[in-house]
């Protein structure tokens, strides 16, 4: 018994097309067992506008919040 697992589309018409190349000319006993794949979207740029509207970016006097600053001195060093 061999196996085979595949990635395809069932038309509209619910026809599923499987092809076996390296077995010819011989009767074969299949056994199907499919499970649907959910569809992620990606989601678009537009999508994406305004997520960040609840966390804002907090500026200090000098253009840069200070917690920022903490933990980073020596990272960019060689």
């Amino acid at each position: 018994m061999q196996s085979m697992t595949i990635k395809t589309h069932v038309g509209c018409d619910g026809m599923l097309q499987i092809s076996l190349p390296e077995v010819q000319d011989t009767d074969v006993e299949v056994i199907i067992v499919y499970q649907p794949i959910q569809k992620t979207e990606k989601p678009s740029l537009a999508s994406l506008y305004g997520i960040c509207a609840d966390d804002p970016i907090i500026i200090d006097d000098d253009s840069v919040f200070d917690n920022l600053d903490e933990k980073i001195e020596g990272v960019f060093d060689s």
